[in-house]
């Protein structure tokens, strides 16, 4: 029996319209209401998904999580209450940030409660707005103003895939603290901390609620979910999931998220 669901959002859970289904919902309620963690594992910020937690009816409750950041922090949905965090040094993440600026690449550095984004193109914009995600622009190329500021992750946003896996090959060889690197949503580079992974992020948190990893199910599509899908007792990957992604899951789903793949797999999977 499954006791713990650890789910990625965008292009997930979340349709084209970054919207969550009736069916999804109503699976997710069903498996909450029956005992179990839903838990959004995602690499957004916490503050970012009040509205997907409040239409699930997680909006605040205590015993349940969000993963946020790739599994950069654990957070309580009571208070917002921070439990563990993977932060960068400010060095890499100026580092990092120096070379997107050389190479003219736009980008976003996360805080634990902010997002501040350069350069970002109109469809960059419209992407960040769809899913009502605020942000703020780098005021500063010092990066001074977030030498005091927890930083979570910073991503860098290129069309190009081949520019993208250039940008994931080059880049760690460069910083000489060690990086996960991952890409998420065809459209992003992302750098955590080696310790942050949404993997390590469910088991921690798996191993605070009692949960045994064979009781973890895990949903995701791109290479920053791969580590919760193999970490679980069941991975997943949605049908529009990349190839490697599929490739690693115990099971693929049939419909993509746009058509309610979350709900498919809780319902076969999850369900009394």
């Amino acid at each position: 029996m499954y006791k713990l669901i650890v789910c990625d959002l965008d292009e997930t859970l979340l349709d084209r319209d970054a919207r969550i289904s009736k069916q999804n919902e109503q699976a997710i309620k069903t498996f909450v209401a029956q005992g179990g963690h839903f838990v959004p594992n995602t690499g957004r910020s916490f503050l970012s998904i009040q509205d997907d937690l409040q239409q699930l009816g997680l909006l605040q409750q205590p015993g349940q999580y969000v993963i946020s950041y790739n599994g950069g922090a654990i957070v309580e949905n009571a208070g917002n209450q921070v439990l563990t965090t993977n932060p960068l040094d400010f060095a890499t993440v100026k580092k990092i940030y120096d070379i997107a600026r050389a190479e003219q690449v736009s980008g976003h550095i996360y805080t634990l409660e902010n997002l501040y984004v350069w350069q970002p193109s109109v469809a960059e914009r419209q992407y960040l707005d769809q899913r009502g995600v605020k942000y703020m622009p780098v005021p500063d190329d010092s990066l001074d103003f977030l030498r005091t500021q927890p930083l979570m992750k910073i991503i860098l946003q290129d069309d190009d895939p081949a520019r993208r896996e250039a940008l994931g090959q080059a880049i760690p060889k460069q910083v000489t603290t060690p990086l996960a690197t991952t890409f998420s949503s065809g459209r992003y580079v992302e750098f955590n901390h080696v310790a942050a992974d949404k993997g390590k992020a469910t088991l921690q948190l798996a191993a605070k609620l009692g949960v045994k990893p064979d009781e973890i199910m895990a949903l995701g599509d791109n290479s920053n979910d791969l580590a919760m899908i193999t970490a679980a007792g069941l991975g997943v990957s949605v049908q529009n999931g990349t190839d490697v992604v599929k490739a690693a899951a115990d099971y693929v789903t049939t419909a993509d998220h746009a058509h309610s793949a979350v709900a498919e797999a809780i319902e076969k999977f999850a369900l009394h």
